[in-house]
Parts: C-alpha cells; sequence; structure tokens
C-alpha cells in the first residue's frame, strides 16, 4: 500500500512559473510602463524648477513633492494628477515585482540580493510619492512633508535606536554605495543593455546614451550630497544636517559657482527625465520589448 506521507506535492516549480507569468503579463508591463512615464514627468519638473532656482526665476526648492504641487496648479491638475498617481503607484508594484521575481537578472549572491532589496526601497518611496498626491488630490492642500523635512524625521527615529549612530553612518554609506553605482553606469552605459535601440539609427541611440549618461551622472551627484549630510548628521548627532533631494539641491547653490553647478545638475535630471521617457518604449520588460 502506497504510503499517504509519499504523495508527490503539488508543482511548486509550475506555481512560481504561473505567479511570474501572471506578475510579468502584458496588463502589468504596460502599468510598467505607465510608470517610467510617471518617474519621467517628476525628474523632468524637478529638474526645471531647479533650473530656474540656479539662474534666479523660480523661488521653490524643488523636489518631488514640489512637482506634484506643480502639476496640481496647471490646467487641468486634477486630471493629471491623477494620471501620475496611477503611474507612481504603477512603478512602486513593479519594483515589487523587479525584486521578488528577479526580472532584472541579479540572482541569488550577495550583490543580486542587495540590488534586489533596492527595488523594494525603491517601490516605498514612489507608494509615498503615490500618497503625498493622493493627499493633494483628496483636498488636504498639501503634498505632505518635503524631501529635507522627511529624511530630517528618519534620521532622528535612527539616532534615537540603540546603536543609532553607527546605523545613520550605515545608510549614509549606502547612498554613497549607490552614489558609486550611478556614476559607474554613467561611465559605462550599463543601463544601454536593459534598452531595445536595434531598429534606431545611430545618432539617434547615441543621443539615448548621453542622455542617460548626463542623467545617472546628475543622479549620482545628488545622491553623494545626501550620504556626506547623513554621516555628518550621525557624526554631530544632529539630525537637522540630513538633507533629501531639495536640501541637496541647494547645498549645490550655496557653492562657489553655486548657480553653474547646480544649473548642470538641473539639465541632467531633466535628461534623466527624457530618458525615462525612452524607457517606456524602449526598456526590456521581463524579457519582453
Amino acid at each position: 500500500m502506497a504510503n499517504s506521507s509519499l504523495t508527490t506535492p503539488p508543482n511548486i516549480n509550475e506555481a512560481k512559473r504561473a505567479a511570474r507569468h501572471a506578475a510579468t503579463g502584458h496588463w502589468m508591463t504596460a502599468l510598467a510602463r505607465l510608470g517610467y512615464a510617471a518617474k519621467g514627468v517628476v525628474y523632468l519638473l524637478v529638474g526645471v524648477l531647479a533650473g530656474e532656482l540656479a539662474i534666479g526665476k523660480g523661488g521653490k526648492v524643488p523636489d518631488n513633492t514640489t512637482a506634484l504641487q506643480e502639476i496640481y496648479s496647471q490646467p487641468l491638475g486634477h486630471f493629471l494628477l491623477i494620471v501620475l498617481t496611477i503611474g507612481l503607484f504603477s512603478f512602486a508594484l513593479w519594483s515589487v515585482i523587479q525584486a521578488i521575481f528577479d526580472t532584472e537578472g541579479k540572482g541569488r549572491k550577495a550583490g543580486g540580493l542587495v540590488a534586489r532589496i533596492g527595488y523594494l526601497g525603491v517601490a516605498v518611496s514612489y507608494a509615498a510619492l503615490g500618497f503625498a498626491a493622493i493627499n493633494l488630490l483628496t483636498g488636504s492642500g498639501s503634498a505632505g512633508k518635503g524631501a529635507d523635512a522627511t529624511a530630517q524625521d528618519w534620521t532622528a527615529r535612527l539616532l534615537n535606536l540603540p546603536f543609532g549612530v553607527a546605523l545613520v553612518v550605515l545608510v549614509g554609506l549606502v547612498a554613497l554605495g549607490v552614489a558609486c553605482v550611478l556614476f559607474y553606469k554613467a561611465y559605462k552605459a550599463t543601463f544601454r543593455q536593459k534598452l531595445s535601440l536595434a531598429t534606431l539609427r545611430p545618432e539617434v541611440t547615441r543621443g539615448v546614451i548621453f542622455l542617460g549618461r548626463l542623467g545617472y551622472a546628475a543622479l549620482g551627484i545628488v545622491a553623494t550630497i545626501i550620504g556626506a549630510f547623513l554621516i555628518v548628521a550621525a557624526l554631530n548627532y544632529n539630525p537637522d544636517e540630513a538633507k533629501g533631494l531639495s536640501g541637496a539641491l541647494v547645498t549645490l547653490l550655496q557653492q562657489p559657482f553655486g548657480p553653474v553647478l547646480l544649473g548642470i545638475v538641473a539639465i541632467g535630471l531633466m535628461a534623466y527625465g527624457l530618458y525615462s521617457f525612452i524607457e517606456v518604449r524602449y526598456r526590456r520588460l521581463a524579457g519582453r520589448v
């Protein structure tokens, strides 16, 4: 008599394949592309606002929530922000799928696992931005705290934990590590591997690569400033010294030749926004083009 304990269990691998197929199907990849478009809108607007600040035209200190408020203030702003909100949550969901199903092929070694955990961090940040957009849409009149206030709040919470100083220093080092990865991407143009550009003319392809390099370099500069100030905040035990995106941009403006430095980074952020629009059409998603 066959032992019931030896009954063949359900095909776990088949279940995993079915789950991956559902998570990376055409509807989900369509939402992911909407997410890349939403990311492009946010960075393009932040870059424009930073550029206005650099030339002394704008009074707003740019960050992601400022970009949401700028969209909301435009004609048809309510409708546009609804579409953007859907895109932000779509990108957050796609980032979770990237982490769980390893659509980028990072693997299970230490470096790959760190990258996949990073996708979860991206998911949290874009979901938070989506909720900030909902605050505007529901009539609160505010997109919530800015990047600096959020960074300072989290820094204060970490500092109050056991080994809090070490934790904040570690987060700062992680931010500097992210900056190094971004600079490497800009230098080597490794992001090109994720794009399907075979149908484009060579000069157009070179333009796409240039936008990507400029954009990733600008993000690397911002991440370097954020990481450095986190470490300073930890060593001085002063969370008010932590900075987010807006603080990083203002720091650039306060340096010698600050308007020039901020202007260069602003152009880079706009370039990254445009590059994100290119990703909408040409980025490979889970083996699809």
